[in-house]
């Protein structure tokens, strides 16, 4: 299965985020050993997503579960059947030719919108692998409306209010 992966996962199975329980860390652990194994990660053709998980993680590998995740990434990053790469065209660096222009959508977090015009470039729309960001759950609905899905792997963190 073709995925996206927001940085905030990694983050996550590293412990390096204050709100996310126990179980969500668990949670974050388990889908990256199992990407590692079973998923094809997809990536922008303009680094920014792995530009991204370099700010945040260590391509060491080392010492948490998500810098081992980025370090898999980086040697795996030229093996189709483990991470693809898809163009999309920036307009600004707040803008993708891309994402959906609509009002429903402008406050929508800047950061997060190359991983939507990711999943609307491909064809099969890839779902988002989100953890603690409630920015998603914010604007699912809207998100939902233009064949955006997320999987919230930390649900009780990013329920509706």
């Amino acid at each position: 299965m073709l995925l996206i992966v927001d940085t905030n996962v990694p983050i996550v199975a590293n412990i390096k985020s204050s709100q996310a329980s126990p179980q969500c860390v668990r949670a974050c652990v388990k889908k990256i050993q199992e990407i590692q194994t079973q998923h094809t990660l997809l990536f922008d053709d303009c680094w920014l997503i792995l530009k991204e998980y370099q700010n945040k993680l260590s391509s060491k590998g080392q010492p948490g579960v998500g810098d081992a995740f980025f370090k898999w990434v980086l040697t795996n990053q030229r093996n189709p059947q483990r991470c693809q790469f898809l163009k999309i065209t920036p307009i600004s660096e707040e803008s993708f030719e891309e994402f959906p222009k609509d009002a429903s959508l402008a406050g929508f977090d800047v950061s997060d919108r190359k991983f939507v015009a990711l999943a609307l470039a491909h064809p099969e729309k890839p779902p988002i692998l989100n953890a603690v960001d409630s920015d998603w759950r914010n604007f699912e609905t809207a998100l939902n409306q233009f064949g955006v899905k997320v999987e919230f792997l930390c649900p009780e963190l990013t329920a509706r209010p």
